[in-house]
């Protein structure tokens, strides 16, 4: 599977490198109009974007974001082919990449912690990493964070997957733990429990980021468009910044903003919403926005190695970026 998931990729890169790039052109205003791979759809948690674009701090910089929420979008895969400048995109889909030939670079650290947790029923006694064993897990399936960061906490407590049963579920942990489908399922700590907690579920969460230190969002770009346009990649990191210390500094603000560009979000309980915004910043709190740690990208490529994702591990050196830190 992983071989066939390996030549798909590779060929999808090629048939990229043969098309025109049609998501970051210079316009004749000056003005650099940028297509962004999000990876989910318009919620609360991007509220750093929307306060970026709202107060112009992109268009200070010469630039003009398009979203691009679509599923079917390979983000990571698009910037290696150097289709698109920029992707959000975590760790781990970075050393992905690149142990496949794709030239990808993470230049700007969004989440500081890994944003995985693992809920489960009280009665269960679930505790720490080692409580883990022998249970069965709700999961959207075997792949993405929520797989990897399920694996991170078996391992830390010496435990691996054969000691453990998962069951892909797809991305309804929500319903399959409040209809008593699962009394375990891996989340996103910054969406589910809280949602759970709100509807008065009992529950406890064990957090990926309380055991071990990964590599989780941020931008992705290419080693093409950081030697090219170094500039480029400097005021994206630099117009985002400004937006992840706005949002967390001021949540309100970033909440009434966000209701210009989530649809829906008028409509979903601001309670609930302005929790998973709190807790979003939880993830992102640094003291350098942006800084990418050297110790989450050894624990990431050695985690995804244990896995079988990876071969071996990927030069570091290479996959990474601490140069564009405003």
């Amino acid at each position: 599977m992983l071989k066939k998931i390996m030549l798909l990729m590779l060929g999808l890169m090629f048939v990229l490198m043969a098309c025109t790039s049609s998501g970051s052109q210079n316009e004749a205003d000056g003005i650099r109009k940028i297509k962004l791979p999000m990876g989910y759809i318009p919620n609360i948690q991007y509220a750093p974007f929307y306060v970026a674009v709202d107060k112009g701090y992109f268009a200070e910089e010469g630039i003009e974001l398009e979203f691009d929420y679509s599923f079917e979008t390979d983000g990571v895969a698009l910037v290696g082919a150097g289709e698109l400048p920029f992707s959000v995109a975590s760790g781990e889909q970075v050393l992905l990449a690149r142990s496949q030939g794709l030239p990808v670079v993470y230049a700007f650290a969004w989440y500081q912690q890994f944003p995985i947790s693992v809920v489960s029923a009280p009665e269960l006694n679930i505790n720490e990493p080692a409580d883990l064993s022998g249970h069965n897990f709700g999961l959207p399936g075997l792949f993405g964070a929520n797989y990897i960061g399920l694996q991170a906490l078996l391992f830390s407590a010496g435990l691996t997957a054969e000691d453990v049963t998962m069951d892909a579920i797809g991305f309804n942990q929500v319903e399959a733990y409040a209809s008593g489908q699962k009394d375990i399922v891996v989340v996103y700590a910054a969406n589910e429990p809280i949602v759970l907690a709100s509807q008065g579920f009992p529950l406890n969460e064990m957090r990926v980021a309380d055991y071990v230190q990964l590599t989780a969002n941020g931008i992705v770009s290419s080693e093409m468009t950081i030697a090219e346009e170094p500039d480029l990649v400097r005021s994206m990191s630099r117009a985002f910044a400004r937006g992840i210390a706005d949002a967390a500094a001021n949540p309100e603000v970033a909440y009434e903003i966000s209701l210009k560009f989530v649809e829906n979000l008028k409509d979903q309980d601001k309670e609930v919403q302005m929790q998973v915004l709190k807790t979003s910043i939880e993830f992102w709190r640094t003291d350098r926005i942006g800084f990418s740690d050297p110790q989450a990208w050894e624990n990431m490529n050695n985690l995804l190695v244990k896995m079988g994702l990876i071969p071996e591990p990927v030069d570091l050196s290479k996959a990474f970026t601490n140069e564009f830190v405003p």
